[in-house]
């Protein structure tokens, strides 16, 4: 028992597998964060340019 308990502790092929789970994770976030963001900014940008040409086409 006590052998097996020492083998447990010193095992670490699963920490790898943790480490990279975590790493996949984080860059997940940080995608879609940046996916979000970069979406908002195309809103804004075609709806900017809209309203310049709703303005341009209404004064003629």
């Amino acid at each position: 028992m006590k052998n097996l308990l020492q083998r447990f502790i010193q095992d670490e092929t699963g920490a790898t597998a943790i480490e990279y789970g975590l790493i996949v994770t984080v860059l997940s976030l940080a995608i879609v964060a940046g996916v979000g963001q970069v979406g908002n900014a195309i809103m804004w940008l075609f709806s900017d340019n809209n309203s310049k040409l709703a303005n341009a086409f209404a004064q003629h």
